[in-house]
Order: structure tokens, then C-alpha cells, then sequence
């Protein structure tokens, strides 16, 4: 990483109260002459200068040495124009900072600054105008890896082969079938972030949202059971568990135990953190006692592990806000009668009862205080999981209606070759290629470690909605054999709704949209 004198003399003349965001997975060169940025390949470096101009010089020879030959770079070389103009303006900054690694995606502000200074930071990308004869340089947000193209091939066709035979026989009797369970930890879905050593994949956040988007195209039900275990319970374990509870769980959350997210209780729902359920301290036996009851509480019939959200000291608000992780052989727990649902029947939806449930304190999962930062936190990402169910959904629906509308004759012709047909189902594709954009698009942002909650609750709103639409359309175009269980589009409208209720309401959804709108205009 090289900023020279004449770059910084550019960047203070020509971009002041304006700032530049561009993709950043190699090497930067300022190139004031031509205002380009070009990257090249390099392996992993970090350069913190201060806010000096003589220290940036200064680091410039030994961040050079770290930088592969010329000969190595000749096939990766390729530009962006830097075009002076950008949105936005930061002021008051005081620190150069600039951290890159060639196996991350981070993407890299270049801010004016007051008097001689200037960040470089990673933030959200806005915009940057590109000449690029490479188009594959910046791919698709819906673009897949290698890794992840290869897990969607086989998650699918285990979702057809083992899933799709059992879909209506689960439904029927609401009720998820034991081998279902067992076939999706025997195929490694249960803990794909989960680190490697622990029993886990090791893949990240996006990898998630594909297997979830592929099983829900068979079966939302199993998709929800799947999405709730990995993009919260596995994500809680990642981030806040100790060695030791790592060590101690995250085995059998990859193998064998199906785990479920307790917080919402009958008196909180959408204001989650008005919860009742209190955790004491008992200074005689060294333990934590839990007592209340959760409510509406997903896989909670079949689930081995629970985290479970109480107040440790209600004068203290929602900062009394403590998880622990209590296992089903608790005598102080007990789990409810299922809720007989409209829709994802098959995913349990029960009562969890804690009565004088006794934990110790190694049981508290992160720090006393710390778990309403993390409720918010883990909802905001499973957020994009919900999203990624819901666009399944929808293709599901899409996907097994399609083909009838051509076999279907009327007046001489396929139900698909009338013109008023064929604008309907085009622009459910349209809406439903929309809704996996910005689903993607929050899951990439998420795995780039950039502020993702807004487009987290967009992601999930248009889903839900996309949904819903989509599942309905295709009873209409099905037409009377739509509204019979003969077909599965009346299957996949009864599943969608929940979309719009589940981990945060639609309205939910929009006011933390308009929050986050309303941050970039206060002063």
C-alpha cells in the first residue's frame, strides 16, 4: 500500500467533502496522474499510518517489499477510474488506516478530511465508477463459489431425494420426522459455520443462505428448522461461547443435537426485550435459577440445547439481559404441547417452561448484561436466513407450477402462451429475482464484516412479500387444482405467511428501515 505526497495533495484538492468506495481484495495504487486505482494480487498486509504525511512515506518501502514482482502481478492487473465526485462527506477525521486481505471482499472509503487528514476505512459500498474490460472482477452478489456451487448441487438434490418424499406426510401430521433430522446432520448442514475442529464445515454466512434457499424450495418447514439452528444458535456459539463451551457443544450441535433460540415469551413479542423470565443467583449453591416461560419457541419439540434469554436484574432494563444455555436433560425444563399451525406445520412451535431450572455458572453463554446486544445482533443476520427461506419458497412455488401452465391446453393452446399469462409470470420471476439480489447482497455485506442491518430488513421484507405473492399467483394460474393438496402451491401459500410474523414483523422490518434513513440525515 503505497499514498504518495502527490496523491495526498490530490486527494486533499480534488475530493474534499466527497468520498470514493470501491471493491478492495488486493493491493491499492494511487495513481494521481490518471486518478485510476488499480489493484494487484498480493497476500495479506496491513498498514496503519498516522496522520502525518512523512509517516505514510515512511512506510512506503516496507509495505512495497511485501508486494509480489512484476512478473506476478501482469495477469491480475486492472483499473477502476476514480471519478472526483462521490456522495456524501466526513469531516474531523484523524487517522489513516488501511487493512486488506486477498481472500476478503472489504470495501474501502477514501474520506476528505479536515486540515491535513484523511481515513481510510471500510464502510458500505456506495458508489464508484468503473472502466473495466474484466467484468468477472466485480462479480454478482448471487455469484457462487466454487465451494458454495457445490454445496447447492447437493443440498438440492438431497432436499428432492430424501426431503421431497416425506413433505406431504409431515404436513399432514404436523410433525418433523426423525430420519429428516438425522439425514441433515448426516449431510453436514447443521453446522456449516461452525468451525472445522469442532465437528463443523467452516464455510461462511452466504453458504448458509444457499443450503436454506435450497431446502426451502422443497420444504420451508425443514428450511426454518435448519435456518433457526445455524443462523443463530451456531452463530451464538461462534461469537460469544468460551473454548470450554465450545469444546463442549459445538460437537453435538454438528452432529447429532438440534438446538432452539428462546426469547420471545407471550407478553413480548415484537418489544422482545419487555421479558420476564428472570435468571438469580443462588450465593448457597453457586448457581443460577431460571423461572418464566418462552413462547412460540421454533424446534423446541425435537431440540437437545436451548439458549435461553432472562433478566438477571430487572431495575436494570433490558442491560439485565442475560443468555444461558440449558440442556434438555434439565429437570427445570420442560417443553409445552405443539401449536397446531396454518402453515410450516412440520417445524415444531411450543411452550418452554423454566421452573426453578438450576444452571451453573459456566452455563451463562457471553457476559452477564450482554445478551440483549446479542439478541439484536443474532436477529439481524437471521434475519437474511429468513430471507433466503422465503425466496426458496417462492421459487418452489414458481418451479412447480410452470410446467403445467404449458402441458395445460385451453382454446387450442398452453395456459402459458396467452400474452396475459405470460406477463404475470414474468414479472413473478422479476420480483422474485429482485428479493435474492438483496438477500445476497446482506449476506455478502454480513460476510464482509459492513453495516448489513438495513439491508437485512429490506432483504427480508421484499422476500416475505415476494412470497406471498408469488404463492398465491400460482394457486390463480393453477386454477381450481391450485386449491387442492393434489398440487403443492397450496402448501407453499399456507407457508408463506409466517414470513411477514416471524423474527420481526413486517412493520418491524420498515421502522428499523426508516431509522436507519433517518441516521445519515441527522445532524
Amino acid at each position: 500500500v503505497f499514498i504518495s505526497r502527490q496523491c495526498w495533495r490530490w486527494c486533499r484538492s480534488s475530493m474534499r467533502r466527497n468520498f470514493l468506495f470501491m471493491p478492495f481484495p488486493r493491493r491499492l495504487v494511487l495513481s494521481p496522474s490518471s486518478h485510476k486505482v488499480s489493484t494487484l494480487s498480493a497476500g495479506f498486509f496491513s498498514a496503519r499510518l498516522s496522520s502525518s504525511l512523512a509517516n505514510a512515506a515512511n512506510h512506503e518501502s516496507q509495505i512495497m517489499d511485501k508486494c509480489p514482482s512484476d512478473q506476478q502481478q501482469t495477469d491480475t492487473n486492472r483499473s477502476i477510474v476514480a471519478h472526483p465526485w462521490f456522495l456524501g462527506s466526513q469531516r474531523n477525521l484523524n487517522l489513516i488506516e488501511l487493512c486488506c486481505d486477498h481472500t476478503s471482499s472489504h470495501r474501502i472509503g477514501i474520506f476528505p478530511c479536515h486540515r491535513s487528514l484523511l481515513k481510510v476505512e471500510t464502510r458500505r459500498t456506495f458508489c464508484a465508477r468503473r472502466h473495466d474490460p474484466e467484468p468477472t472482477s466485480r462479480p454478482a452478489v448471487t455469484a457462487l463459489s466454487e465451494e458454495e456451487l457445490a454445496l447447492k448441487e447437493h443440498v438440492s438434490a438431497f432436499a428432492k431425494e430424501v426431503i421431497g418424499p416425506k413433505v406431504r406426510e409431515m404436513d399432514d401430521k404436523g410433525v418433523m420426522d426423525p430420519e429428516i433430522i438425522a439425514a441433515c446432520f448426516e449431510m453436514g448442514i447443521m453446522g456449516i459455520e461452525a468451525p472445522v475442529e469442532y465437528g463443523g464445515v467452516g464455510l461462511g454466512f452466504t453458504a448458509a443462505c444457499v443450503v436454506i434457499e435450497e431446502i426451502a424450495k422443497v420444504d420451508p418447514a425443514v428450511a426454518v428448522m435448519v435456518d433457526i439452528h445455524n443462523t443463530l444458535n451456531i452463530t451464538a456459539f461462534n461469537r460469544y461461547a468460551t473454548t470450554e463451551q465450545k469444546e463442549k457443544y459445538f460437537p453435538r450441535l454438528c452432529k447429532s443435537a438440534l438446538s432452539s433460540f428462546c426469547l420471545s415469551e407471550s407478553g413480548s413479542g415484537s418489544d422482545a426485550f419487555a421479558l420476564k423470565t428472570k435468571a438469580e443467583w443462588d450465593e448457597a449453591s453457586q448457581e443460577w435459577v431460571l423461572n418464566g416461560t418462552k413462547s412460540w419457541i421454533s424446534n423446541s419439540k425435537e431440540a437437545e440445547i436451548f439458549i435461553i434469554f432472562a433478566n438477571t436484574d430487572f431495575s436494570e432494563a433490558h442491560k439485565g439481559i442475560t443468555a444461558f444455555i440449558v440442556d434438555k436433560s434439565n429437570p427445570g425444563i420442560a417443553v409445552g404441547a405443539k401449536e397446531d399451525k396454518l402453515g410450516i406445520r412440520a417445524s415444531s412451535t411450543c411452550e418452554v417452561t423454566l421452573e426453578n431450572c438450576r444452571v451453573s455458572k459456566d452455563a451463562m453463554l457471553g457476559k452477564r448484561g450482554q445478551g440483549y446486544k446479542m439478541a439484536i445482533e443474532l436477529l439481524n443476520e437471521g434475519r437474511i436466513g429468513i430471507g433466503a427461506q422465503m425466496v426458496g419458497l417462492a421459487l418452489g412455488a414458481f418451479e412447480n407450477t410452470l410446467p403445467y401452465l404449458h402441458e395445460r391446453k385451453q382454446f387450442g393452446r398452453s395456459v402459458a402462451d396467452f400474452q396475459g399469462m405470460q406477463f404475470q409470470y414474468a414479472r413473478a420471476l422479476m420480483e422474485i429475482e429482485a428479493a435474492k439480489v438483496l438477500v445476497y447482497n446482506a449476506a455478502r455485506l454480513k460476510e464482509a464484516k459492513a453495516p448489513f442491518v438495513m439491508e437485512a430488513a429490506m432483504a427480508k421484507l421484499k422476500a416475505t412479500e415476494v412470497a406471498q405473492s408469488t404463492a398465491s399467483q400460482c394457486i390463480d394460474w393453477l386454477g381450481g387444482i391450485g386449491f387442492t393438496k393434489g398440487m403443492p402451491a397450496e402448501k407453499y401459500y399456507r407457508d408463506s405467511k409466517i414470513g411477514t410474523i416471524y423474527e420481526g414483523t413486517s412493520n418491524i422490518q420498515l421502522v428499523t428501515i426508516a431509522k436507519q434513513i433517518q441516521a445519515g440525515y441527522r445532524v
